[in-house]
């Protein structure tokens, strides 16, 4: 598959670039990479339309307030890899876990370590949000659990799920490549319990998840906080990222409503991360 690689640019850069992936994720945009003075989003050329994304940085980016500038390069299926493997850099989350490619010194690993090629797939930890549900998994009692990853990308919230003891891992994501790589990702740590699925809410069937993630954006997250609900366990937990801080009150309400208690948020920068708990069921 071709891609378009979209180049912005914001002065000043906070919390510019990051409210543009906010933007961009409601698109087909599927990956992104900080950069000094912006960000690159990578989107499949078939969906590309420039008007589309001119008009909406237009309409949300207020020119008393940021200037900014955009650009887009083609680039070829076969040169895909070679642009992640020449831009991804080792991820570390605290002490506890190093992201790495094959193509790293592996000296650099810490205690738990996710080996991942990411090809065309969102999460290779970059993102501050993959780190921060990260953080909280690290924290989480997970053996013998079941986890539902929605938004799975490259797999490695499911892959450190297996690593922390979890009995099973079904690991969803509506773009059958993300899938393909989740699986690729999952057998090259080893992983045995990991169930790649192709879809949205409605391919799965499955209820009484210990732990549900899901890393995706705001308004995907309000329209199916109703389904976590429902596919959690009683007291299970849900873990939700892929939005700013300043978006965190309306998915706190959001949640109350369908019977998600608050337990704790991450920030990192202007992202954020919350924890909720499933009220006791009758």
């Amino acid at each position: 598959m071709d891609y378009i690689e979209l180049s912005i640019n914001c002065e000043p850069r906070d919390p510019w670039a990051d409210i543009a992936v906010a933007l961009l994720a409601d698109l087909p945009f599927d990956s992104f990479v900080d950069t000094e003075t912006g960000v690159l989003a990578y989107i499949p050329a078939s969906s590309f339309n420039k008007d589309e994304v001119e008009n909406l940085l237009h309409v949300n980016f207020p020119e008393e307030e940021v200037h900014y500038s955009i650009q887009d390069r083609f680039i070829e299926q076969e040169n895909w890899n070679a642009k992640w493997e020449s831009d991804f850099e080792p991820v570390h989350v605290g002490d506890e876990l190093s992201i790495l490619a094959p193509f790293h010194d592996q000296s650099l690993a810490k205690k738990h370590v996710i080996e991942i090629m990411p090809k065309m797939s969102f999460g290779t930890g970059h993102h501050q949000t993959t780190r921060l549900m990260c953080s909280f998994l690290l924290e989480e009692e997970v053996k013998g659990n079941r986890v539902l990853d929605m938004g799975t990308g490259t797999g490695i919230l499911a892959i450190l799920a297996e690593q922390l003891g979890a009995d099973s891992i079904l690991a969803v994501d509506i773009e059958d490549w993300s899938v393909e790589n989740t699986i690729e990702n999952a057998e090259r740590n080893a992983c045995t319990k990991i169930e790649g699925r192709c879809g949205d809410m409605d391919c799965i069937s499955e209820n009484e998840f210990d732990i549900i993630l899901a890393n995706i954006n705001r308004n995907i997250l309000l329209r199916h906080l109703p389904s976590y609900s429902d596919k959690l366990k009683q007291n299970g937990t849900l873990f939700l990222s892929g939005f700013f801080n300043s978006d965190a009150e309306d998915l706190k309400q959001a949640a109350g409503e369908v019977g998600l208690t608050f337990i704790s948020q991450k920030s990192e920068e202007n992202w954020c991360a919350l924890k909720f708990e499933s009220s006791k069921k009758d």
